[in-house]
């Protein structure tokens, strides 16, 4: 039986994942808030990271009952993501894995995703996230964003919107959208396999207050439409 402890901090939530042959034993998390619209910088969420990971990382050996001898191997985020928070928790994750002797492995933000939805659903050979798909233990990509990640531009279209980040700007976002009842056409591009989300968020930064405040749109009807484009 191989256990092995986590650290996740690639942006504004730091967590720690205690995992046993594919079982979650603990997933322990804080969350950097910020006002509605006001986003969060990569110096003051790595600040707050630092200041609870130790507390996070305790309460992850409690929830999952073992101690440190238990531990075969330290995982860590080691990109794609903010430098600084991801830094933070780098430098903790190979601390550890120094005073407690054991290996150090650092994962792909991405693929970590991937895997994480392959642990929780079953899912053999799946297709993942519009762009990835796994067979005979391989990853091949069918195609990719040619510019921003799917991630930033739900992330910048809150901020835009003065959607809250608590708990996530994507889960706000979805809540908003299943009261939207109005469909407005925003543009993007598709080439061939690949998108583009950046033509999305320069219209909604021109175009968002004229139809909120001409009553237009709502924020629900433009979460409604974000979420029928991803999709």
């Amino acid at each position: 039986m191989t256990i092995v402890l986590g650290f996740e901090g690639s942006a504004n939530k730091i967590g720690v994942g205690i995992i046993q042959d594919g079982k979650v034993l603990s997933n322990p998390r804080r969350t950097y808030i910020t006002p509605p619209g006001q986003g969060f910088l990569p110096s003051d969420t790595a600040r707050h990271h630092r200041s609870c990971i130790l507390d996070v990382l305790h309460e992850a050996l409690e929830l999952a009952q073992i101690q440190p001898k238990d531990i075969d191997c330290v995982a860590y985020t080691k990109g794609p993501g903010m430098g600084a928070p991801l830094v933070s928790v780098a430098i903790v994750a190979r601390t550890v894995a120094q005073l407690w002797n054991k290996p150090l492995l650092g994962v792909n933000h991405c693929i970590g995703h991937i895997e994480m939805g392959r642990l929780i659903t079953g899912a053999e050979n799946p297709t993942v996230l519009y762009v990835i798909a796994y067979s005979e233990r391989r990853y091949r990509i069918f195609g990719e964003t040619i510019d921003i990640a799917v991630g930033n531009c739900l992330d910048r279209f809150a901020r835009v919107l003065k959607i809250p980040n608590d708990p996530s700007p994507g889960y706000n976002i979805e809540q908003m959208a299943k009261k939207g009842k109005k469909f407005v056409e925003l543009p993007y591009t598709v080439k061939g396999m690949d998108v583009s989300f950046s033509g999305i968020l320069s219209y909604i930064e021109d175009m968002a207050h004229k139809m909120l405040s001409s009553g237009e749109s709502t924020p629900e009807d433009l979460c409604f439409s974000l979420q029928l484009l991803h999709r």
